[in-house]
């Protein structure tokens, strides 16, 4: 298999479809490199849930202030009008419906859109809990970045979780180094597929069914 698309064009195929005025959360990890794509005549507001709001992209190699990170505890910027705030008010405005959207990792997704992301259950594993759950059933919708194919070659979207729950059926989209997949109504929608990668291909190592998007109009 060679042809995917790397961390840095996730990223951009996700920012491309968060709509100007959306407040955002970006999740710890792969998610973080939206913030790097979002088009600057764009306006979203990423919110982070250790207590800004506002932020921006990564620091440049030699301005980082440590005193200004993001949840994940990497040095970013703030824009104009940014603010912070107690965490006990971020989480409030992540439990109380106030996100238009979060963008997170995950180590499974179900076909009917349940989220395992804070712990693999292997008994040397440290969870992670976060503000994972929160997010997940918090935000008004809920996306999912990650590797299509686990290290051993086996697929992170499946029938059913293995791994211990953070949400159910709250993930409506996929973007995946392969593909980017809509869960809706039963169905895993493929809307965008990496250039030179068919659908047959990424059907064979996918261990849920797909549908072409132009099977589902």
């Amino acid at each position: 298999m060679t042809a995917r698309w790397t961390r840095d064009q996730m990223a951009a195929r996700a920012a491309r479809d968060i709509a100007d005025g959306m407040v955002v959360n970006l999740g710890i990890g792969l998610p973080t490199l939206v913030a790097n794509h979002l088009p600057v005549d764009r306006e979203v507001l990423l919110h982070s849930e250790n207590g800004v709001l506002g932020m921006g992209p990564a620091a440049a190699v030699g301005q980082e202030d440590y005193d200004l990170i993001n949840a994940g505890k990497q040095p970013v910027t703030l824009r104009p009008g940014g603010c912070f705030f107690h965490h006990a008010d971020s989480f409030a405005m992540m439990r109380g419906g106030h996100l238009d959207l979060c963008v997170l990792g995950a180590f499974q997704v179900a076909a009917n859109g349940d989220l395992a992301n804070w712990h693999t259950g292997a008994p040397d594993a440290i969870p992670a809990v976060g503000g994972a759950m929160d997010l997940a059933i918090g935000a008004k919708r809920t996306w999912v970045m990650m590797e299509h194919l686990t290290k051993a070659g086996e697929s992170k979207l499946v029938p059913r979780l293995t791994y211990p729950v953070t949400g159910l059926a709250c993930v409506s989209r996929v973007i995946t180094d392969l593909a980017v997949i809509d869960l809706r109504d039963g169905h895993a929608i493929v809307t965008d597929l990496v250039e030179g990668f068919s659908f047959e291909a990424l059907q064979a190592c996918t261990a849920i069914n797909l549908t072409r998007r132009d099977a589902s109009n």
